[in-house]
Formats: structure tokens, C-alpha cells, sequence
């Protein structure tokens, strides 16, 4: 399971290492519920990795909702032009100095790592001999090694999926992950300003080519409020409740994170 390829190199094995110098220390500290406590501290050493990232998706959210109503000017100025039209929208990404597919990054790093996550606490929490066999086989250091591990954290068996575990406390973690994600994706989802109103706004009105645009955005926002949230929630049923307490932490950190760079950012005098 734990073969040598690049991917496993890259993500798989760094995690592993990680989660078990956390898993080590707290049990030498004979804290209960060391594991859960581990992916805890991991979730939060994954977060400050990623933070540059997520740092970059907020402020280029900030930014794309600020040009909104730039943008709806030019869709109604070229809208039957589409080259031309694309042409403005670069230049004034540039000028705004927006990537485009900047927003997409944090996304895009996120992955990886939440399925090498995935892998590692698969195998750990399966915690079979020839598994243990192969962690201690690509641990950094001897004493990272391991003997078993321990999945009950809080009286809930972190191994244990909500479907098979069958009881009305596991069914709790998805409502609560679906929750948590609901509320970090409205978060970070600046509500659009409004675009001024137009002398030719009747007339575009009449082929509504003019709203497709705006009738777009507004579908993709609501799917990322509600459609994903619910997908989530639908994982956190079918995985183990370890990778949601890691979603869920994550999704807590990233909350936080977005109002105290709001904050930060609201004290700052305007120019």
C-alpha cells in the first residue's frame, strides 16, 4: 500500500510522518484521545501551509466583487463582440492586478493533501499488523514508529463511518461538516456590488443577453452555497468520522481566518 511513487513521496509520506511525531508526543504526554488530538495539530499545521494560498483566493475574491460593476459595464458595451469583450475583461484583470485563475489555487493545493489525508488515515485506521508494518517501514525516524493506534477520541471511534456506525451521536458529524461548510463558503463569498443603472439597460433587457452573465454568477454562487455544502455532508456520512474532524477543523480555521483579515483589513485608512 505504502509503495515508493512520487505522489506517496510527495504527500503521503510527509503527512504520515507529521501526524505520527504529533501521535508520539501526546501520548508521552498520556493525553487522552491522543490520535484525534493529532489530527487536530495536524489539521492546524496543514492550515498554516496553505494559508499564503488562502490568503491569495480572499483577497482575489475581494477584488473580482469590487470590478463587478466594471464588468457589467463591459458586458453590455460589447456584448456582441465576444473577442473584444474578452480582451477589456484581461486588461482590466491586469490593471486590477487579478489572476483569474488565481482564486482556483487554494483549491488545487487543498486537494492533494486531502487525499494523501484520506490514505493515511485509511490505513491507520484499519490498524492491521501488516499495516503497521509498513507505516514503521517509511517513518523518518525509529522512534516514530508504532505498535497500534488508538482511534477513540471523545467516546467516538474515528475509524467508524456514520453508515455503518448506525447511531444518532455519528450522524451528528455530517450535519455539523455540512453545517461548518455552509458557512465558510457564504463567508467567503463577498456578496457582489450592484451595477450602476444604464441609459441602454431597457433595451438589453429585451434579449436578456445582458443578464446572462450576472444569471451565471449568481447560479455558480448558489451551487457553492448549497449544493456543495450538501456534498460534503454527504461524504462526512459515507467516510470516517476522522477525516471529518479534520474537514471540520479546517473549515473552522478557515472562518476565522477570512473575519480576522476582514477586520484587519476594515481598520486599515483608505488612501
Amino acid at each position: 500500500m505504502l509503495q515508493p511513487n512520487f505522489f506517496n513521496s510527495l504527500f503521503v509520506f510527509p503527512i504520515l510522518n507529521v501526524l505520527m511525531l504529533f501521535y508520539k508526543l501526546f501520548l508521552s504526554l498520556h493525553l487522552p484521545g491522543a490520535f484525534g488530538f493529532s489530527l487536530i495539530a495536524l489539521t492546524v499545521a496543514v492550515r498554516l501551509l496553505v494559508h499564503p494560498f488562502f490568503r491569495q483566493q480572499l483577497e482575489s475574491s475581494k477584488k473580482m466583487a469590487d470590478l463587478k460593476p466594471h464588468l457589467d459595464r463591459l458586458n453590455l458595451k460589447h456584448k456582441n463582440n465576444p473577442k473584444k469583450l474578452q480582451e477589456e475583461q484581461l486588461k482590466l484583470y491586469q490593471q486590477a492586478g487579478i489572476n483569474p485563475a488565481g482564486s482556483c489555487l487554494f483549491m488545487i493545493i487543498q486537494f492533494p493533501i486531502f487525499i494523501a489525508l484520506y490514505q493515511t488515515l485509511s490505513l491507520l485506521l484499519v490498524n492491521g499488523q501488516k499495516v503497521i508494518t509498513d507505516i514503521n517501514r517509511v517513518v523518518y525516524l525509529p522512534w516514530l514508529k508504532i505498535n497500534a493506534v488508538d482511534p477513540w477520541f471523545f467516546g467516538l471511534n474515528l475509524a467508524l463511518t456514520p453508515a455503518k456506525a448506525k447511531l444518532w451521536v455519528y450522524y451528528l458529524i455530517p450535519v455539523i461538516t455540512g453545517v461548518l461548510q455552509y458557512f465558510q463558503t457564504k463567508t467567503m463569498t463577498p456578496a457582489m456590488a450592484a451595477a450602476p443603472a444604464e441609459k441602454n439597460a431597457d433595451a438589453s433587457k429585451k434579449d436578456g443577453k445582458a443578464n446572462q452573465t450576472g444569471d451565471f454568477q449568481k447560479a455558480m454562487n448558489t451551487q457553492m452555497r448549497y449544493v456543495f455544502p450538501l456534498m460534503i455532508a454527504y461524504f462526512a456520512y459515507t467516510l470516517p468520522i476522522g477525516l471529518s474532524l479534520y474537514w471540520n477543523i479546517f473549515s473552522i480555521f478557515g472562518i476565522l481566518q477570512y473575519r480576522q483579515m476582514n477586520a484587519g483589513s476594515a481598520k486599515k485608512p483608505a488612501n
